[in-house]
């Protein structure tokens, strides 16, 4: 057992790209003779969508493609890795970055089909619950690839999302299903979990709550509120998991899993086996720790100018300012102007401020301003005139260390589990997100009440005032969605909250996408750059595959 165990995980993690089996057949049949074959072909599943220590596979770039292709960060340079086509949406049919999601996400479909083909249900609780888990899985992966390569379900379900593949056969080679195929299976298979799961494991397994919440994320993607709220409410009132406190939070991607009561599933990452040297984890390009980590993408001006709003925010720790030594006061702001060519610029501007007759200064162009104040119910806001008498808010701090003229922003949500520098389990899952789900789901019904009320909760946790009422000139599903994006920020969630809901993603703040001719200052939820090029290397592969529009 323990040769074949090994034969699986290598074929399993160093398969070659047009590989598009995860183990040896016959090997895996023999496996499955037994429950501990079976719970070894499951473990497999689990590895394939983990990812391996270099921070490759399923998930690592999953990720990239969410959050990079969101308005939470800034990348402070160029560089030649793939990934920066997600930022920039200037998407390129070879990105070997979206052929391992494809690749990788595929072997592992092909992983439980083999399960879910081969072994009966009903046999004992721990088979049916290992059954249980890649139905999960499958449907997770298929989730995670129709929301890569297909257009959001509200933007027609009759749109090509992936192929659909229940077999374990490699040659059978499906042409793309529709979008609205592929969430049907997604929910049948999430159903079935749920059925099969009643076996008590941590986070670091699927379980019932688990696909009850993965159910009420794709209801809520599908806006089907009714059966959103129905799921989020199912995993609300299990009692199986609670919000970390205000003291907690900070801390959250320090814990593991499952020590972790607001997490419901996550991909278990270890020191040993999953960390190498920390360089290439999705920490290392958020922040340096101990001298570990390119620390090269910030958390954005736009992103900063929101958590802001609320200085005693807990969610501000996951932010660690970069200050430089010796420690300079400085006024600082983002200011707009343009290139040679005449496009707009957004350029962060530094000035050292000085004390004079007890009121704070700063010199520019050889003229100094005086930093005025106002009083706001949640702080206190700094500004200046500027020559043109016009009004610019300003934030007074220490000045920053800088990479390109951006200031470090270090992002610590992805870092510091048990104290290593770059190790984090990420999180796909968790609590929080069933109250905004199930908040979103109310706002859409148009019950501004309920929705205010699962929006307090989280602004409670995170020691904000709460909401009375929807604030003037907001409605109440921008009053929701923008309590997601602070609390959701840095987890991959952001680039489809905005598509989904029909909505155009503003870029316009300081960062490397705006580099180049004719950047996207704001992204369209219709342009077809908001999904992915099917990879070239599968479509040479099968060439019925059809490719989305340029």
């Amino acid at each position: 057992m323990k040769k074949i165990f090994l034969t699986l995980l290598a074929l399993t993690l160093v398969s070659c790209n047009i590989d598009r089996s995860p183990y040896n057949s016959k090997e895996s049949d023999e496996i499955l003779t037994d429950p501990a074959g079976l719970q070894t072909i499951t473990l497999g599943n689990y590895a394939l969508l983990k990812g391996d220590a270099d921070g490759g596979g399923f998930f690592n770039n999953l990720y990239r493609i969410g959050e990079y292709g969101g308005d939470n960060i800034d990348i402070s340079g160029t560089t030649t890795d793939q990934f920066f086509y997600y930022y920039n949406y200037r998407s390129i049919k070879n990105n070997g970055r979206s052929n391992t999601v494809w690749n990788a996400g595929y072997k592992a479909i092909i992983g439980c089909n083999r399960v879910i083909s081969k072994i009966s249900e009903g046999k004992d609780a721990p088979t049916n619950q290992l059954i249980g888990e890649n139905y999960f899985l499958r449907a997770y992966v298929y989730f995670s690839l129709v929301n890569v390569f297909g257009k959001p379900y509200n933007q027609g379900a009759g749109n090509p999302g992936v192929p659909l593949k229940t077999s374990d056969d490699v040659n059978d080679l499906p042409p793309r299903a529709t979008v609205g195929q592929i969430y049907d299976q997604i929910i049948n298979d999430l159903k079935k979990a749920e059925q099969l799961m009643t076996i008590d494991k941590n986070n670091i397994y699927a379980s019932k709550e688990s696909a009850q919440a993965l159910l009420s994320r794709v209801y809520l993607y599908m806006e089907n509120n009714d059966k959103a709220i129905e799921y989020a409410e199912k995993v609300i009132n299990s009692g199986k998991y609670q919000l970390l406190s205000n003291a907690e939070l900070p801390s959250y991607a320090t814990k593991t899993p499952e020590t972790n009561k607001e997490t419901i599933f996550a991909f278990k990452y270890n020191r040993d086996g999953d960390y190498n040297n920390g360089w290439y984890t999705i920490g290392s390009m958020y922040a340096n720790i101990q001298n570990v980590g390119w620390g090269e993408m910030y958390a954005s001006s736009s992103y900063l100018d929101l958590i802001n709003q609320n200085p005693q925010d807990a969610r501000l720790k996951f932010i660690s300012p970069k200050y430089s030594s010796p420690s300079t006061p400085v006024a600082y702001w983002v200011q707009q102007g343009t290139n040679s060519t005449g496009g707009i610029t957004y350029n962060y501007i530094f000035q050292k401020t000085f004390q004079q007759g007890g009121n704070t200064y700063f010199t520019m162009n050889n003229v100094n301003y005086q930093v005025l104040s106002e009083v706001s119910p949640s702080k206190t806001n700094y500004y200046f005139i500027n020559s043109n008498n016009a009004k610019v808010y300003i934030n007074l701090d220490n000045d920053l260390d800088k990479r390109n003229g951006y200031p470090k922003f270090y992002i610590l949500k992805c870092s510091l589990q048990e104290g290593i520098p770059q190790l984090w389990s990420p999180v796909i899952l968790r609590l929080a997100e069933m109250y905004l789900n199930r908040a979103e789901a109310y706002a859409k019904q148009g019950n501004s009440a309920a929705a205010l009320a699962d929006v307090n909760i989280i602004r409670t946790r995170a020691g904000i005032p709460t909401y009375s009422s929807v604030p003037t000139g907001q409605t109440i599903l921008d009053v929701v969605l923008q309590e997601r994006r602070i609390e959701m920020a840095f987890e991959a969630h952001r680039k489809y909250d905005v598509f989904r809901n029909k909505l155009t993603l503003d870029r316009n703040y300081p960062g490397t996408h705006l580099n180049g001719n004719n950047p996207f200052y704001t992204v369209p939820y219709t342009s077809n750059r908001i999904i992915e090029y099917i990879p070239e290397q599968q479509i040479q592969i099968q060439p019925n595959l059809i490719q989305n529009p340029d």
